[in-house]
């Protein structure tokens, strides 16, 4: 039969030993509660979960067949214009598919059918032959390099395409040497994607630099940080996103010491994120609801059933405001008429909040019952979200390169990551090409001039 440890069976014990229970049991709570914490009632990431271990859906399965639905608008290649084509083959029927008569004229409009196709890939090479001259006086003279021209044998965009095949594809040093050298036939190895790295980091870091001087101006950012590896010191990725421009920072702290660094004593935006104390000295704060949503599911998993009841009444709320917030987003819900269709529901959580202070989770419900404006922030500040998605997005790229790559071998390495993330989001945001941003970068920094900017407006 197993033994029921009670409080009258540990009163029995000598001192030592019901230290030594007490100890124990809440040992073995906490290894509970960690086997109990899922992607739904966490901070953990989707991917540590396999995905046949997921939870059944409360929703029922649709009896719709996957894929796209009759009615729905087609995705397709549109066709480019005619005269943007390489080459145009016209195509005319010799005889009728009926009779067999011979057929003459031409269709005023006729069907369009285009095939895309790669060219043989064939490097550019451009040999600068120097001539030395010998002078009367003795004197040898060597025509110098035009200006622009790198010392080494890579041009800027071969640079520029190595630096994104192991930043944006996330590809190794290995690989992205066997690419250039098998698919680009470009002599390649392991060696010069570092030199190609270096490079592509010393173009584009001033540009970097001005994006993270602006940070402090921005009147919104959200905020995020993962953690990862420099050699084998462990690390934090920090992220900063504002309206149209990312920063990312790679750190060997989580300390609030980077956010004093990267915006000031006085920052004086809102700050999106979730509930670490580190973002507290930032003042002005929007706590994540989807994070709240994942610990009010957390409370609704507790074994204690006072404390699953608060779950369940805090989620009911929660779920409530996320479908004003999608009709708001959605443009059929205005600012003001949220904050209309939200009051009771503030109200509610509050109250629920209250609640909790007689529960066994009374330190979660009293700080968020303290700091209850920094719940309701996006209410009342234009641009600011209920959710901190827009800084979970950006991080999830440079956490899938984390998984592949186990961090950084270098802190040169560390600053090429920090520097592409950025260029590479930003460029996203701002719908440019980043191929062609870093391409330019580097002629730049060849040319001695100063480097295309990212700042809005700039």
């Amino acid at each position: 039969m197993p033994l029921e440890i009670t409080e009258d069976l540990i009163a029995r014990q000598s001192p030592e030993a019901q230290a030594i229970i007490r100890i124990l049991l809440a040992k073995i709570a906490e290894l509970e509660a960690r086997l109990n914490q899922t992607p739904q009632n966490s901070s953990l990431p989707p991917s540590s979960q396999h995905p046949h271990a997921r939870p059944i859906p409360a929703r029922q399965k649709s009896k719709k067949n996957r894929g796209g639905q009759p009615g729905h608008p087609p995705h397709e290649r549109s066709l480019i214009p005619a005269e943007k084509c390489d080459a145009i083959v016209t195509l005319k029927p010799q005889q009728c598919r009926r009779c067999g008569m011979k057929l003459t004229g031409t269709d005023s409009q006729p069907l369009r059918h285009q095939v895309w196709e790669l060219p043989e890939i064939q490097p550019l090479v451009t040999e600068y032959q120097q001539h030395r001259l010998s002078c009367a006086c003795g004197a040898i003279t060597c025509a110098a390099l035009p200006p622009g021209v790198p010392s080494g044998q890579s041009g800027p965009r071969l640079i520029a395409v190595v630096a994104l095949l192991m930043a944006y594809f996330r590809q190794s040093k290995r690989r992205t040497s066997l690419f250039v050298t098998s698919i680009l036939n470009i002599p390649c190895c392991p060696a010069l994607t570092v030199k190609h790295q270096n490079i592509a980091t010393t173009a584009l870091r001033l540009g970097y630099d001005e994006l993270a001087a602006a940070l402090p101006e921005q009147p919104h950012l959200n905020g995020d940080e993962s953690p990862t590896k420099e050699i084998t010191t462990k690390a934090w990725l920090w992220t900063f996103v504002a309206r149209k421009f990312t920063v990312f920072a790679l750190r060997p702290t989580r300390a609030a010491t980077v956010l004093t660094e990267l915006l000031g004593e006085a920052f004086a935006g809102v700050m999106t994120c979730d509930r670490a104390k580190m973002y507290w000295q930032c003042g002005h704060l929007q706590w994540c609801w989807a994070h709240l949503k994942r610990d009010f599911q957390a409370l609704v998993d507790d074994p204690d059933p006072q404390v699953q009841r608060l779950g369940r009444d805090l989620l009911r709320p929660t779920k409530k405001l996320f479908r004003h917030w999608s009709r708001c987003r959605d443009g059929t819900l205005t600012r003001p008429g949220l904050r209309q269709v939200l009051a009771p529901l503030r109200r509610e959580v509050q109250s629920l909040l209250l609640r909790g202070h007689g529960t066994a989770v009374h330190g979660m419900c009293r700080e968020l019952y303290e700091h209850r404006n920094w719940l309701w922030t996006f209410l009342d500040v234009d641009g600011v979200e209920p959710t901190n998605n827009a800084a979970e997005r950006s991080l999830r790229q440079a956490v899938i390169w984390r998984k592949l790559s186990f961090g950084t071998q270098s802190a040169a390495g560390s600053r090429f990551v920090e520097t592409l993330l950025s260029v590479i989001e930003t460029c996203r945001q701002q719908n440019r090409s980043v191929l062609e941003f870093v391409t330019q970068s580097v002629q730049a920094h060849f040319h001695g001039q100063q480097p295309p900017s990212l700042l809005p407006g700039a």
